[in-house]
């Protein structure tokens, strides 16, 4: 699909069951999770989009996975939700992009999953109001962040930066208010607040 073109545009956030903060970006995916495992949902919704002639505008979507260890070791068992509004086409066009078949930043997933899930089409309610983002899929996912705000600007939050992560090389700290998982075989719920969240707008392409 090397003459495929795409571009997708918004905001992310994610949860994973790390403690706040997170040794995989500093690392490089090396460091060995907090919990052993990495466990995490991480949340797409787009602003514009497309997949050659396929709007996908105002659509979204969530890979979930889980790691027996350092993510950078690979064996990572993945799999996609997509908002069930999305027509037929858009199903497709997300599906191919998200499962990393057409390359970009999710192509990064697809080198280290040994177990591909598969794709659910659910309904995603998505909310961003400042520092706070949540994501609701009824039994699948249901998670929150609050950001962790800064000294001098405390209605903009603390940041990591210069990374290597596929969503922005700049990530917003967060800490996760709730985290409920249970999709693709994988389980997890924390609702204790000490758990690493993050956030930042995202600009995907094809190669």
């Amino acid at each position: 699909m090397s003459d495929t073109e795409w571009r997708l545009e918004g905001d992310y956030f994610e949860t994973c069951n790390c403690d706040f903060l997170c040794p995989c970006p500093e690392s490089h995916l090396r460091a060995r999770p907090t919990r052993d495992q990495c466990i995490a949902a991480m949340a797409f919704k787009i602003d514009k989009g497309r997949f050659n002639d396929v709007s996908l505008d105002g659509l979204a979507f969530v890979v979930v996975l889980r790691t027996p260890g350092p993510m950078f070791e690979g064996g990572w068992t993945l799999g996609v939700i997509i908002d069930e509004q999305a027509d037929d086409t858009q199903r497709e066009a997300l599906g191919t992009i998200a499962s990393g078949k057409v390359g970009g930043a999710p192509g990064r997933f697809a080198l280290v999953t040994e177990h591909f899930q598969g794709v659910e089409y659910l309904p995603i309610e998505f909310e961003a109001t400042g520092l706070d983002y949540s994501l609701s899929i009824g039994n699948a996912v249901d998670q929150a962040i609050s950001g962790v705000p800064g000294a001098k600007r405390p209605d903009e939050p603390l940041y990591l930066d210069n990374l290597g992560h596929p969503a922005n090389s700049r990530l917003a700290l967060a800490k996760a208010t709730r985290s409920h998982i249970h999709a693709f075989g994988i389980d997890w719920d924390d609702e204790s607040g000490l758990t690493n969240g993050h956030f930042a707008p995202f600009d995907w392409q094809g190669p």
